[in-house]
């Protein structure tokens, strides 16, 4: 079954909106991995409009299972995750405007500046993920840059109005994943996944972990963050018959 990423950037996102310390994501997360968590995922945003350098710091010293980075590809984030040295860093776009990542990372348009980049963090033994839309170009382009991994974006087939686009962007995310695991890329996914759509990602076997965050934080504001992230384990961890 795939490994769980909890993001805990809404957690920095409820302590920034009074600018004092609480709720902290640091604890949140020794929370959700005590509760069983694989890892933990942050996004260090140019605007610093929820996670901070400081939570990175504090979080790469007491994280026992992946740390995962979220980053812009720019040279400042490139400088500061080379410092910090995460398990893993995950390229994404990132516009200013934008309430969440809104899509894909261009692959293809960015593949000369992109490489290098990738080769920075890889040499400071770091991983790197792409997040990618489930594109065959940007999986090929992905594999062209010497990524280790690709993380699927789902917010297409999460936000999918019917049953029909629904199975369209499901297709889009299987093939994406089949396509990537020949290529010999390790592939995740995440973006919009939840309570109710998450276990027809599960049934795509090329999937080795989903990242996870907004859904999870939401419930833990009702339930706790231990009860948030053990549910959603129970859910990953339930073997389907749909999609196969």
């Amino acid at each position: 079954m795939p490994r769980l990423g909890v993001n805990v950037d809404h957690v920095a996102t409820i302590r920034q909106a009074r600018g004092g310390s609480e709720p902290d994501p640091v604890s949140a997360a020794i929370i959700a991995e005590l509760a069983g968590a694989d890892g933990i995922v942050v996004h260090l945003r140019e605007d610093r409009r929820h996670i901070q350098e400081r939570d990175c710091i504090i979080l790469r010293q007491i994280v026992s299972g992946k740390l995962n980075l979220e980053m812009a590809p720019t040279d400042e984030m490139v400088k500061f995750a080379r410092t910090l040295k995460p398990d893993q860093a995950t390229l994404v776009p990132e516009k200013r405007q934008e309430l969440t990542t809104e899509g894909g990372l261009d692959v293809v348009s960015g593949i000369e500046y992109l490489k290098p980049l990738i080769g920075l963090l890889q040499n400071d033994r770091i991983s790197v993920s792409l997040f990618v839309d489930p594109d065959i170009d940007q999986i090929k382009a992905a594999d062209r840059c010497k990524a280790d991994a690709i993380e699927i974006h789902t917010g297409r087939y999460a936000d999918a109005r019917n049953e029909e686009e629904r199975e369209l962007e499901f297709d889009k995310i299987r093939m994406a994943a089949s396509l990537g695991k020949k290529l010999g890329l390790s592939v995740y996914a995440g973006h919009g996944l939840n309570y109710h759509n998450v276990q027809r990602i599960v049934s795509i076997k090329e999937i080795e972990e989903l990242n996870i965050g907004h859904s999870i934080v939401s419930r833990a504001v009702l339930v706790g963050m231990k009860e948030a992230v053990r549910s959603m384990i129970e859910l990953i961890n339930i073997k389907l018959l749909m999609g196969k």
